[in-house]
């Protein structure tokens, strides 16, 4: 115990070093000018899935190289090390699970080792340049597959298995491909899975074969009837279980007419989820990725697609939601001390904040394992910076999203959500409704009542804000407003302010009615910063301490520094900030 206390006091005096380093006098942040955020809490403008992070495996061997560089190592699905201690605690530090998508280029080449391929050896992957994509097609042993099953299994990972959708197919002279799926293949194995108890959240039809594709097309006519093939499949194979999984399509590049069609003749609900792919940054040989990083232009670029996808879906009245089935960023597996680098959560959480006001229910990154956008790092597993932040976000950042605009430079990017479910201690009923004795009870039902209402658990209501600093020069002081019941409580920290003839007291503070501040009240904040500085540094400092597994394989306690509520939240140069502040006053929270 008193081990443990010393260990807490440390942590609590080197929080408090970080903020007095970052407040002192004549600091960049002492210097900064205010800006104000304003999160409209009175409905929530979107809401994405409770298992909205997403990461992806892919299917490429060792020789995968880009620009002379074999970034791959072995990361693939045939070959990735299963027993991987790191791996397995970095799958399991998600609550609620992380979703595994399956996939990748070589998808639409694999074949599955199950009776129907005729006593055809079940071949690896084997290098051709001659050929789409560079390999030949390669199959998956059953043997393979039950091995990453018992993965799944105890990593409690959410699995969405992306189908081979080229079996079948004819080339076209314009060098599309025609005819409809050839599905022999893909039954088996899902008629193997299910019979094996396998739990599977998800199966989706083809890798990039929309729109003007990538290596080939299909037209989005024949590919609506192959997911409605996949569908009716799906629907016998599991007729008898309760909970089906989804069908997904068609994993490419989003195209407005090809998508429209899609949606139109799978509408209202043959297809569950419509995934597209997100690499907007260009090829990782590029060497101005991190100007385009930092440039709010370049990130605001994607505004268009999730706007257009959001009100297709919307305006045809289809169940169909919408997922990112893949994003890397920069494509050819992106570029070493970049998009493997602490730069890059830059580009990962505003695409996560930004895609999520649009109705995205999932965002699938490419990739948890492998190439230079890894989450872990290829070789030694080790979490990357992006980890981090896509533990922080699954953890602090709910399914509601808030409308959330800020006034001041346009370096800082502002997302705001409801704050993730925190429970607190229980306390008996008595104390926080009525101090009347109840009255004795005069039917089963009322006695039922008062007792399972001897004490209650306190959900904490209140928001999550996250600020990124594209600014390698300024601290940025963030004040927060609310707008609430048609007005809105704006005010200097530490004053009040009169507003549609009403009094606002500062709405950080805890009280359950959002109005009044609680003396004393704190928020928790992460701040997220490069070791030295260095933005393409591969470590990540949380509240000035660096983030690292232990030896064991463990990852590490992501803990808040306790913050003064009335002050505004300093932003640093090139920095991030998650700030949970509880009992904000939100309505469309509570």
């Amino acid at each position: 115990m008193a081990a443990a206390g010393t260990q807490q006091l440390g942590r609590l005096l080197g929080g408090l070093w970080f903020l007095a380093a970052l407040l002192r006098p004549g600091s960049a942040a002492a210097a900064g000018q205010p800006s104000v955020a304003t999160v409209d809490a009175r409905l929530a403008v979107a809401a994405t899935g409770e298992d909205f992070v997403c990461a992806t495996l892919d299917w490429w061997p060792p020789d995968k190289c880009d620009y002379g560089t074999c970034a791959w190592g072995r990361a693939g699905l045939l070959n990735l090390d299963l027993s991987n201690k790191v791996l397995l605690n970095a799958v399991r530090a998600f609550s609620p699970p992380l979703v595994l998508r399956l996939g990748g280029s070589l998808q639409d080449k694999v074949v599955y080792g199950t009776a129907d391929l005729g006593g055809r050896p079940c071949a690896p992957f084997a290098k051709n340049v001659s050929e789409m994509h560079g390999f030949t097609q390669g199959c998956l042993p059953l043997r393979r597959w039950d091995e990453l099953n018992a993965f799944f299994q105890k990593s409690a990972a959410k699995i969405v298995f992306g189908l081979n959708a080229l079996n079948g197919r004819v080339p076209l002279p314009d060098g599309s491909v025609g005819g409809p799926w050839d599905y022999t293949n893909a039954a088996s194995l899902i008629r193997y899975t299910a019979n094996k108890g396998y739990r599977i959240h998800g199966w989706e039809l083809g890798n990039e074969l929309s729109g003007t594709g990538v290596g080939t097309r299909v037209g989005a006519d024949q590919y609506a009837a192959d997911v409605i093939a996949l569908k009716k499949l799906i629907d016998d194979i599991y007729r008898s279980n309760p909970s089906k999984p989804l069908v997904l399509a068609p994993g490419g590049f989003f195209d407005q007419a090809w998508f429209s069609q899609l949606i139109d003749k799978t509408k209202p609900n043959l297809l569950n989820v419509i995934t597209h792919h997100i690499y907007n940054l260009g090829p990782g040989k590029d060497t101005h990725l991190i100007d385009k990083i930092l440039n709010p232009s370049t990130l605001d670029g994607m505004i268009g697609t999730f706007s257009n996808l959001q009100g297709m879906l919307k305006s045809v009245g289809t169940s169909t939601v919408a997922w990112v089935g893949e994003a890397g960023g920069a494509y050819n597996s992106g570029r070493h001390l970049v998009t493997d680098a602490f730069v890059f959560s830059f580009w990962f959480l505003d695409q996560l904040g930004m895609s999520a006001k649009y109705d995205t229910k999932s965002y699938c990154r490419q990739s948890l394992i492998g190439g230079n956008y890894g989450l872990l790092n290829t070789t030694t597993f080790q979490p990357n910076p992006d980890y981090y932040s896509a533990l922080l976000w699954h953890r602090l950042m709910g399914t509601k999203v808030l409308a959330t605009t800020f006034s001041g430079t346009n370096k800082i990017r502002a997302y705001a959500h409801c704050a993730r479910d925190s429970v607190s201690n229980s306390v008996p009923i008595s104390s926080a409704t009525s101090h009347r004795q109840p009255k004795k009870p005069s039917s089963p039902k009322e006695f039922t009542l008062n007792l399972y209402s001897a004490c209650v658990l306190l959900v904490q209501p209140g928001i999550t804000l996250l600020l990124i600093n594209l600014s390698g020069n300024t601290t940025t002081q963030v004040s927060v407003t609310v707008t609430t019941q048609g007005m809105v409580a704006a005010h200097k920290h530490g004053a009040r302010k009169h507003v549609g003839g009403r009094k606002f007291r500062h709405v950080h503070g805890p009280s359950f009615t959002g109005v009044d501040e609680a003396a004393g009240a704190v928020r928790d904040e992460y701040h997220l910063t490069p070791k030295d500085c260095n933005l393409r540094s591969q470590v990540m400092l949380l509240n000035g301490r660096a983030l690292a597994t232990d030896a064991a394989g463990n990852i590490p306690t992501l803990e808040a520094v306790k913050v003064d509520a009335a002050q505004p939240i300093a932003v640093a140069p090139y920095s991030i900030v998650f700030a949970r502040i509880s009992h904000f006053n939100a309505p469309a929270c509570s």
